[in-house]
């Protein structure tokens, strides 16, 4: 849908509501829209004559966006491609396809690994092979262009806060595998347990990130636009009865301060980090209506909003939940309808950096399941990342879709869908 439209159509709907207040309800997304006050009865007849009034202009500028809307949806395809890269930002999403996260890698841990240790040791703690050029290749060979690398720092951090050097040159050499071969890569800052969002953690996180994007951004400053960073991964309260479900107003708003804190640090870092895409997650990077609602993003037009989005949860995520989809498209369509309305009206795109269905022995399921999900995203100019983590057996989340000792794809009608949208 091409953002003209959905501006002009928004106009005719904020014409038609004007005078009227309106707020964000905290409790699963939902939407609360206040009542006009009550007026005394006394003054009845003259509210009434003001709204019959009001109601013919209302009419006729109703009328006019209508028309205008119409118009332009009579624009020819290409015009509908020239009109959803009016930015910088833009540019760069409309130029990414599908991607797949490098997961349970550079972002594994162990608090038992020494800073001194090499970095391989951290890298391979939970299981995963070390990643080569070979792997990327693999990737990149299947149709990805887009390579997800979550990396977390806290482990490789001194006491002065500086990165460790081995580890950093260990990130930038991963990095260069994807950046080499021309492909979008996108680094983050993942499982760390320092920014938990609350307000008394709020300065000390924002300092903290600030200081780790300060040092990344330094050493990667003269790489282009093919290389993306994004804040945060899923910052939330860990633990609490709020992680998962939207959140609370402290947890919101503090998830903005401490994403600002690394903004900031990323622009003044100068070089090509000027221009470069910034990826703004908000609270758990969660896809509920009232978590894309709190995001707070700057007046900069090479920004990005990360949403997160295992959907629907009890197919693709739930264990054991159901492993047959059911043409079940709910809960993705009120997401990218969310997306349209909250997030695409402030002329910024999204990545949706993490989704996937875990494995449970149902191959055509999962095949009906992705060819929705990427033909609706790809319609919307919607980047899809999909989560592998390299496992393939066992109890766990079994996201693998690339053999990373053998390079082989286990579920090729799978990679069909994949490769139908690269």
């Amino acid at each position: 849908m091409k953002r003209k439209v959905m501006a002009l159509l928004l106009a005719v709907t904020m014409i038609s509501t004007a005078g009227c207040g309106s707020g964000t309800g905290e409790g699963n997304g939902a939407q609360t829209v206040a009542q006009d006050s009550v007026k005394p009865a006394d003054s009845a007849e003259v509210a009434e004559s003001t709204a019959k009034s009001t109601e013919v202009v209302l009419d006729e500028s109703k009328d006019e966006a209508i028309e205008a809307a119409e118009e332009t949806t009579e624009d020819t395809d290409s015009a509908e491609e020239d009109s959803v890269a009016t930015t910088p930002a833009w540019e760069i999403v409309n130029d990414m396809t599908i991607g797949w996260n490098l997961g349970n890698t550079l972002d594994a841990h162990d608090s038992n690994i020494k800073i001194s240790d090499p970095p391989s040791k951290q890298e391979t703690c939970w299981g995963n092979p070390e990643t080569t050029q070979e792997l990327i290749d693999a990737v990149l060979d299947l149709g990805f262009n887009t390579v997800r690398i979550p990396i977390t720092w806290k482990d490789h951090i001194d006491e002065e806060g500086n990165i460790d050097s081995a580890w950093m040159d260990r990130v930038q050499e991963v990095v260069d595998y994807v950046y080499g071969r021309g492909a979008y890569a996108i680094i983050n800052v993942h499982h760390e347990d320092w920014n938990y969002p609350y307000y008394d953690n709020q300065d000390a996180a924002s300092e903290k990130l600030a200081s780790i994007w300060t040092q990344v951004s330094e050493r990667f400053k003269d790489y282009d636009t093919h290389l993306i960073f994004e804040l945060q991964n899923e910052p939330r309260k860990v633990g609490t009865d709020v992680e998962w479900n939207g959140g609370d107003k402290e947890g919101r708003e503090v998830v903005n301060a401490v994403n600002m804190a690394g903004y900031e640090a990323i622009r003044a870092a100068g070089g090509n980090n000027e221009k470069r895409l910034i990826m703004f997650p908000g609270y758990a990077a969660s896809s509920q209506g009232n978590c894309l609602r709190a995001i707070e993003l700057p007046e900069d037009d090479c920004v990005a909003v990360s949403v997160h989005a295992y959907t629907p949860y009890t197919f693709a995520l739930e264990s054991p939940g159901r492993s047959t989809y059911d043409n079940d498209h709910g809960d993705l369509d009120q997401l990218l309808s969310d997306i349209e309305r909250i997030i695409f009206f402030k002329n910024v795109p999204v990545i949706i950096g993490e989704f996937g269905a875990v494995n449970k022995d149902n191959e055509a399921d999962r095949v009906e399941w992705l060819s929705y999900y990427l033909k609706k995203a790809r319609a919307k100019n919607i980047p899809c990342v999909w989560w592998d983590n390299g496992q393939f057996n066992g109890d766990g989340e079994n996201f693998g879709i690339i053999d990373r000792k053998t390079f082989e794809t286990p579920y090729p009608e799978l990679m069909k869908v994949f490769e139908e949208y690269r």
